[in-house]
């Protein structure tokens, strides 16, 4: 993805966050999602599968703590 991309991706932070700036932030891209510092929104991206996060969300749901 190009950069100019990642700016206008609707950018989310979970319902639990305090607001207060400290969050991690999600987005849906082509295909894959991604992830940046609520703090840094110009800063890096970090991009990974659709599935790859799902396979996360749900191993954390279930108390899983290892990879």
């Amino acid at each position: 993805m190009s950069e100019s991309q990642y700016v206008r991706a609707q950018w989310r932070k979970s319902s639990r966050s305090n607001q207060g700036g400290a969050c991690v932030e999600l987005a849906a891209l082509a295909g894959e999602i991604g992830f940046r510092d609520s703090k840094n929104p110009a800063g890096p991206v970090l991009v990974f599968g659709r599935g790859a996060v799902t396979d996360l969300a749900a191993r954390i749901r279930a108390g899983l703590h290892e990879l």
